[in-house]
């Protein structure tokens, strides 16, 4: 009698066990939802670089600062940068001088035009008194031709030196140019020593301190809008064709997992981030946050579909290739509609009175 009650204890606690992991299909509202990855991030938020290379002699900020655009926020020492723009200085200034009508080569070639007039005015009268000599057959033919030859050629010479004169001012305002531009560009690199803030905003991250190495394109400091944080969502491939703007957003903070923020998509990112392997997203929140540390991980869950009332069974009975075990361990295909954390929508298949258990069992 012992050993049938026994027996008898054993089947009903099968049975019981049984029974705890099978179930049939229910009505239910369900919603689907799109989970993803992401982190705060403060609006126009921007990576600050160096523009150019050399140590960090002078940083002038604390991360949570606020800044103003234009604010010199680190000095780096490059004395290659601030010797070119001395030179730059001194060529452009021997470059303007150069097209003053008192500079040293413009003197001298209007002394040049100044004897060759002299020289061509006696010329000119020698040539004049040989005509009247040879008019008068007192001089040679010869004497009267290289007379006129001789003022013929400093009229030549005189002319010359005017063109070298203006030649002279045109090159020398053509360097005045160069060197005024080359000016400019050097100033504008060494002014690339003093890192400014590109836009107003505050410091959220600090990467470089006093004596540090800084190649151009290092990172000082991340700098964004104090006043708009917003979720960056990375979102997978397969998933993006439901994401639209507008849907309803659930986030958790991995700082606190036990408080959820109501979000809405804000905006997509209209290419696909190479480096996350993933879309972007940028979700709105709705309800005011109390932790604005941009940098911040988060999960979140996009909802993308809700339906009343409709036939679901639990997403652990789906087994793989959207089949189901029966109770007399047939499996049987399903066509599931949309999915949630915790439910699947069945179109098909099975009804609400077939009994299903879970595939290990």
């Amino acid at each position: 009698m012992k050993r049938n009650l026994t027996f008898l204890s054993i089947a009903f606690f099968l049975l019981s066990c049984g029974n705890e992991n099978s179930m049939k299909p229910q009505y239910r509202d369900v919603t689907e939802l799109v989970f993803a990855s992401g982190v705060l991030e403060a609006n126009n938020q921007y990576n600050l670089m160096a523009q150019t290379d050399g140590y960090i002699v002078k940083i002038d900020f604390n991360e949570s600062d606020i800044v103003g655009e234009g604010q010199v926020l680190a000095v780096i020492d490059n004395s290659q940068n601030v010797l070119n723009a001395q030179s730059a200085e001194e060529l452009y200034r021997i470059a303007e001088q150069n097209t003053k009508d008192d500079s040293p080569a413009l003197k001298q070639i209007e002394a040049n035009i100044v004897a060759s007039e002299a020289k061509l005015r006696l010329d000119s009268e020698q040539a004049e008194r040989y005509k009247r000599l040879y008019e008068k057959n007192s001089v040679s033919k010869l004497e009267y031709e290289n007379a006129r030859l001789a003022a013929v050629r400093s009229e030549s010479e005189l002319n010359a030196l005017r063109e070298q004169y203006h030649t002279q001012k045109r090159l020398a305002q053509e360097q005045e140019v160069s060197q005024r531009f080359l000016k400019g560009i050097n100033q504008i690199t060494e002014s690339r020593n003093n890192v400014r803030a590109i836009v107003g905003g505050k410091i959220y991250r600090k990467d470089k301190h006093p004596g540090d190495y800084a190649g151009r394109g290092d990172v000082i400091a991340v700098i964004g809008d104090p006043d708009f944080i917003y979720a960056k969502l990375n979102i997978d491939e397969s998933n993006m064709s439901r994401i639209k703007q507008g849907q309803a957003v659930t986030i958790r903070l991995n700082t606190d997992k036990s408080k959820t923020y109501r979000a809405e998509i804000g905006e997509i990112l209209p290419s696909f981030d190479l480096e996350n392997q993933s879309f972007i997203v940028k979700a709105w929140f709705k309800d005011s946050l109390d932790f604005r540390i941009a940098g911040t991980q988060l999960e979140a869950n996009i909802t993308v579909g809700e339906k009343k009332n409709v036939l679901v069974i639990p997403r652990n009975y789906m087994d793989y290739g959207n089949t189901v075990t029966l109770a007399d361990k047939k499996k049987v295909k399903v066509e599931t509609g949309i999915v949630s954390n915790e439910w699947v929508e069945i179109l098909g298949g099975i009804d609400e009175h077939t009994e299903i258990v879970l595939n290990n069992q």
